[in-house]
């Protein structure tokens, strides 16, 4: 488990390095094409793994946040791809953190993929695989550019492209090119344990279903039903159960539809792409609005009246039609529970969508079935009333707020600057600040009864509640950390105000504020980069050695990322301590290296004179970085910390991890004593 939450956690926007060696990487790749017949070729990107270290499978769940596996090929008219890569069945291993799947191969796996040559002569296919490695504590990007020989094929003239079988294919007149040697890696077997995340997705479902059970146009329906079955004695007990499988058979084949839609690969889309995050949330406003009462999401009548004619004609055909009119009748109100159980499973595998809709069906089904068969549980249901609206409302402050989540995302990704986190806590604020006041009977809505509130206890408990929340959200827009909710939020990074960098003084120490901090250099780039907590920095490696030399003070490098969430919970547990500031504010120059910016260029004069691994000329920022640690530091990972002298020479680390003030501290007092002794 640790070896999954602590990746987890590691980077969720962090792409692909250009300056993955094959000697500093920890996946080594050997890419072998192997001849199908006279016009297909299977090309095999063969993954091997150091040990400890796991790479991530192209499948992941859209609650997860690593980077999966990645395959891009340069297009060319002389052959075509059949099918997708594919890979063997990774290892699973659940997150109850993110409440979700991580899936992965460790050691070595092998990626296939079939083209159809349509050339007689002999090309060249080119592209580059790109993914994620882990090891506890710390990520690494992988990029690795590949090219396969293709030739020997004889094509026939116009002939079509087939289905890429499952057979296993021979090695028999393989050709190899080889990365890094490697003998032929065997696929990583099946990990056969249960999925943790479908049965938490599961359960959840069957609760969605529960509360779309308690809406005003379902709960209603309990009593007729209930009623239409007892009259036919033991016959109606039978159609009773039949009503039931019904029900949920109808959702299951929503569930199927939405397999098709979703799949496994959505998943991939939804980790990267503005569209379909803005999309969902435009879903979740309309559901939340519609909810409230504005308007109301309905099918066409005529399937509504259509299914309930036909429900007359009896038999299991009119049993069948029967649930499909409560179905079609309840789908004004159940459709944004259903729509947000359906959104949940984008991303996760073919079943997610059908386990869902088959959990909400039953959560819905269950108790019509129960209560047919014992009618007497009856005259203990609540009676129908403005509670059910009630519910309503609150699901709708709900999927209002859970509509930022989509719009955080590309937000983040693309750094759009939108959602800052105090935009994002300030919504949130207003948001179950009105849930608050709707609670205590200040605010209506279009559906809602005058009744006095203050007789409903519970909705008072509930709203102190709400209103403590609000209360504890609060010191968020000021840079609190609220732990609690931190993995819904934005990072500090995004934080405007935060009132640790005004007051520093705690058990007579202090720190420099930004007015005061006297700058030997004004930093290159700190017009679009920022070091948390009003710590003050370059961003530059070449700046700060020079700057270190004219101080006299050794460096704290810190390679880092935009979205390196383990870096982030370093800096929230260590560097926000005053002592930690303290030294380095006085004792260090502070470097912070962003290894995954894909937007800062270099400037001119910088401009081509490093070069990647392949001799192309290193123009931005980011990939200047990463040569730096790759290169200098034999690293390859963020979080990572070193302390140099001012010649970039290692005085103590490198660290990385590590959430301990105790040792982060004396990791840096080993490099400032290790300084001060040369």
């Amino acid at each position: 488990m640790k070896r999954i939450i602590i990746p987890f956690l590691c980077f969720f926007v962090l792409l692909a390095g250009n300056m993955a060696t094959a000697q500093e990487s920890p996946v080594k790749w050997t890419f072998k094409t192997v001849k199908i017949n006279d016009s297909v070729a299977e090309l095999q990107c063969q993954a091997t793994i150091d040990n400890g270290w796991h790479f991530y499978s192209q499948t992941k769940d859209a609650k997860c946040i690593e980077i999966p596996a990645t395959f891009t090929f340069t297009p060319d008219a002389k052959y075509k791809r059949i099918g997708k890569v594919q890979e063997p069945k990774a290892q699973e291993e659940y997150d109850d953190l993110f409440d979700c799947t991580s899936r992965f191969f460790t050691k070595d796996v092998t990626f296939r993929q079939r083209v159809q040559v349509l050339d007689d002569q002999p090309f060249t296919i080119k592209g580059k695989v790109e993914g994620q490695a882990c090891i506890e504590g710390r990520c690494t990007p992988v990029e690795q550019k590949f090219s396969f020989d293709i030739k020997g094929y004889h094509p026939a003239k116009g002939e079509a492209v087939s289905e890429q079988p499952d057979e296993d294919v021979t090695e028999d007149s393989a050709t190899e090119t080889e990365i890094t040697p490697t003998d032929t890696p065997a696929d990583e077997p099946a990990d056969t344990g249960k999925e943790k995340s479908l049965w938490g997705y599961f359960w959840g479902a069957v609760f969605g279903g529960l509360i779309g059970l308690l809406m005003p146009c379902v709960f209603p329906m309990i009593p007729m039903t209930v009623s239409f079955f007892s009259k036919e004695g033991h016959k109606g007990k039978r159609d009773a159960l039949l009503y039931g499988l019904f029900i949920v058979l109808i959702f299951i084949l929503f569930g199927l539809v939405l397999s098709a839609i979703f799949g496994a690969d959505m998943g991939n889309i939804m980790s990267t792409h503005w569209i379909p995050n803005l999309l969902f949330a435009v879903i979740f406003l309309i559901f939340a609005f519609s909810l409230l009462g504005y308007f109301e999401i309905t099918l066409p009548s005529s399937w509504v009246n259509g299914s309930a004619k036909r429900q007359r004609q009896g038999g299991i055909a009119g049993i069948f039609f029967m649930a499909l009119t409560l179905v079609l009748v309840s789908f004004s109100c159940t459709l944004p529970i259903a729509g947000a159980v359906a959104l949940n499973a984008a991303g996760g595998t073919f079943l997610k969508p059908i386990i869902g809709m088959l959990g909400f069906s039953l959560g819905i089904a269950v108790p019509f079935t129960i209560f047919a068969l014992f009618p007497g549980l009856l005259k203990k249901l609540p009676k129908s009333g403005g509670w059910m609206n009630t519910l309503k409302v609150i699901l709708a402050f709900v999927e209002l707020a859970f509509a930022l989540k989509f719009i955080n995302v590309p937000d983040q990704t693309y750094h759009w600057g939108i959602l800052d986190r105090e935009v994002y806590l300030a919504f949130w604020i207003v948001i179950f600040s009105l849930l608050g006041l709707y609670l205590l009977g200040k605010i209506r809505f279009p559906l809602d009864d005058d009744y006095p509130v203050q007789k409903s206890w519970f909705r008072f408990t509930l709203a102190i509640f709400v209103f403590t929340f609000v209360v504890y959200m609060i010191p968020g827009m000021f840079g609190a950390p609220l732990k609690a909710i931190s993995g819904w939020l934005p990072p500090m990074t995004t934080q405007d105000f935060d009132i640790s960098n005004i007051v520093r003084t705690e058990s007579g120490g202090t720190t420099a504020s930004a007015d005061t901090y006297q700058w030997t250099e004004d930093p290159l780039y700190a017009d679009k980069l920022e070091i948390p907590f009003g710590i003050k920095g370059y961003f530059d490696y070449d700046q700060a050695l020079r700057v270190a030399k004219k101080e006299g003070k050794p460096v704290f490098l810190d390679f880092t990322g935009h979205g390196c969430t383990n870096c982030r919970n370093v800096e929230n547990a260590v560097w926000i301590d005053p002592e930690v500031r303290r030294i380095f504010a006085e004792e260090l120059i502070v470097c912070t290296l962003y290894a995954d910016d894909k937007t800062i260029e270099l400037p001119e004069d910088e401009k081509g004179k490093l070069k990647d691994a392949d001799g192309d000329p290193i123009t931005m920022l980011g990939a200047k970085n990463r040569l730096i640690e790759q290169t200098k530091y034999h690293e390859n990972s963020q979080p990572c910390y070193f302390v140099v002298d001012p010649d970039g020479n290692i005085l103590s680390g490198p660290t990385y991890y590590e959430r301990n003030k105790d040792k982060y501290i004396e990791f840096l007092r080993k490099g400032i004593d290790a300084y001060k002794n040369r």
